[in-house]
């Protein structure tokens, strides 16, 4: 590799949906996130890690993280930067709202041709949506290479990407020219933790938005004074996106029917390991039905 990369890592803020509750879904079948906490979609965090990872071999390399969503999704950007990452984009706009993954994925796009990275690394998927369609669907609107399903971005050398990926038997090794995408599973390597000095650094990171709402002049000077703690938003103009793409204009999914469902423990079975316990569940579970 003769030049520094630019990486980019296309994360999102999630609802908490490992503490589903009663109230976690709205009548209209979109997620209430208001009833949820909002974190770091976890296999975006691996995918962060494996940023970090080139970064840490290649000297001059940059990452930045690329979100979608509301003000509040610039918390995410702030703990990027706060485990390594160089800084970040916050893409919002009111006209992004109730995107489904067509949508998100064609903002993403645009905001990345303006970013114009090498490598662009995503979670394999998001735990509220569980569709695993964005990242693929950036590579194909922006008529990039992709390889998921990864594990492990082993080096880069000449021009080429070498990733070892999980596959359903085994681990498959590929390697791809760049620019191209790259999805992360989560039996990759866990993200680092937060590191005290880049925590003291860009704790008081923000965005224009957020500047607007500092009532402290002091905070708000050190940020106009730090230009790495101004964390840019970018709406549609700035994108150059066309409006007709985005929002529930531009996304064909629609829900049909939401159901809550409570699963409950009714009876347990303690099983030896020998194979006569073992047979006989399994005779329990067909003539149940619940599986065969």
């Amino acid at each position: 590799m003769k030049q520094p990369l630019k990486i980019v890592v296309l994360a999102k803020q999630v609802p908490d949906t490992r503490n589903v509750g009663k109230d976690a879904m709205k009548e209209d079948g979109t997620v209430n996130r208001a009833a949820l906490p909002a974190i770091f979609n976890p296999e975006d965090l691996n995918a962060l890690e494996q940023a970090l990872i080139v970064k840490d071999k290649y000297p001059g390399t940059t990452v930045t993280i690329l979100t979608m969503g509301p003000s509040r999704a610039a918390d995410i950007i702030r703990e990027g930067m706060f485990r390594g990452a160089d800084g970040g984009v916050l893409l919002t706009d009111r006209k992004f709202a109730g995107s489904d993954t067509l949508a998100t994925s064609y903002a993403l796009s645009c905001a990345v041709k303006k970013l114009s990275p090498d490598i662009i690394i995503a979670g394999r998927q998001a735990i509220d949506g569980d569709t695993a369609q964005v990242g693929p669907q950036v590579a194909e609107k922006l008529g990039i290479p992709q390889v998921t399903y990864a594990e492990d971005i082993e080096k880069v050398e000449g021009g080429e990407v070498y990733i070892k990926r999980r596959i359903e038997n085994g681990v498959e090794q590929v390697v791809s020219t760049y620019p191209m995408l790259i999805t992360v599973n989560a039996s990759a390597p866990e993200c680092r933790p937060r590191n005290a000095k880049l925590v003291m650094k860009y704790k008081h990171a923000k965005t224009a938005t957020e500047k607007q709402e500092i009532e402290n002049d002091y905070f708000s000077d050190l940020c106009n004074a730090r230009p790495y703690l101004s964390i840019p938003e970018w709406g549609v103009t700035d994108v150059d996106a066309d409006v007709a793409n985005l929002g529930l204009s531009g996304s064909p999914t629609k829900v049909k029917k939401i159901e809550n469902i409570v699963f409950q423990a009714k009876e347990a079975k303690r099983l030896t390991a020998s194979d006569e316990d073992i047979s006989g569940l399994m005779k329990e579970l067909i003539a149940s039905h619940t599986i065969g």
